[in-house]
């Protein structure tokens, strides 16, 4: 059986965790989410300097503080990026680490690094007049959908979605990775790809090509972008197969 660490994307906390935590110990497997700071429940913890290297301490110190041994590490979407650089510490602890429909961040990129110019400028104009500066709303869904699948969700899981969410620090948006390291050459290496990031794969996108190749191992999920709502039993099949 396998110790899971599930770590959410942007806007999120463990709670959005929850249907697939519960699949996850019916199979047997010990399965442990977490809130990284300044969101859901530790929204209050959260300031203008929380950025991604507190996300990466978050994770570490989860891991570490839990004396956590042989861990499958699971990051959806923006926790790629310090899910990357937390794979990178904690040595010998990790024994997997799972990318669900995201992928590893490479030493000096960060999140803006990954839309248009003219999105991030926007994002920053939106963050200036949030109020306080350094958080970021989830956007509405109609804006959600044109970067990212909404497969799946229905009006009921969206309201789900929409009253769990809280701000985003926007540090954790705007930091680059520093050099990560690398994990141990015996760590497992997982991709499960939803629909949108499906297509990138399939279509042959160069900077991803080294995802189709080992040591990685490939799983599909025919679903949206958080497939912890809208496939949660699923989700949990594919996690466990990928452990078997």
């Amino acid at each position: 059986m396998t110790t899971f660490v599930l770590v959410p994307g942007a806007w999120l906390g463990a709670w959005v965790w929850e249907d697939t935590v519960r699949a996850l110990r019916e199979r047997g497997h010990t399965a442990l989410p977490m809130t990284l700071t300044g969101l859901a429940e530790h929204a209050d913890q959260g300031g203008p300097r929380t950025g991604l290297d507190t996300h990466i301490a978050d994770i570490t110190g989860f891991v570490e503080r839990n004396d956590l041994r042989d861990v499958t590490l699971v990051a959806h979407s923006y926790a790629a990026a310090p899910v990357t650089g937390a794979a990178g510490r904690l040595g010998e602890r990790l024994k997997r680490v799972v990318y669900l429909d995201s992928a590893p961040f490479a030493a000096g990129m960060c999140m803006l690094d990954l839309m248009p110019p003219e999105a991030a400028d926007q994002l920053r104009h939106q963050v200036a007049a949030s109020g306080d500066g350094w958080r970021l709303p989830m956007p509405p869904f109609e804006v959600l959908g044109l970067s990212s699948s909404l497969d799946g969700l229905d009006e009921g899981r969206r309201d789900v979605l929409r009253a769990g969410a809280t701000p985003q620090p926007f540090g954790t948006y705007t930091q680059r990775l520093a050099d990560p390291g690398e994990p141990g050459s015996g760590v497992d290496r997982v991709l499960i790809a939803c629909h949108d990031f499906k297509g990138l794969l399939d279509a042959g996108v160069p900077m991803l090509a080294f995802l189709n190749q080992p040591p990685w191992r490939r799983f599909d999920l025919p679903t949206g972008h958080w497939p912890m709502l809208s496939a949660p039993a699923e989700l949990a099949d594919i996690l466990d197969a990928a452990v078997s």
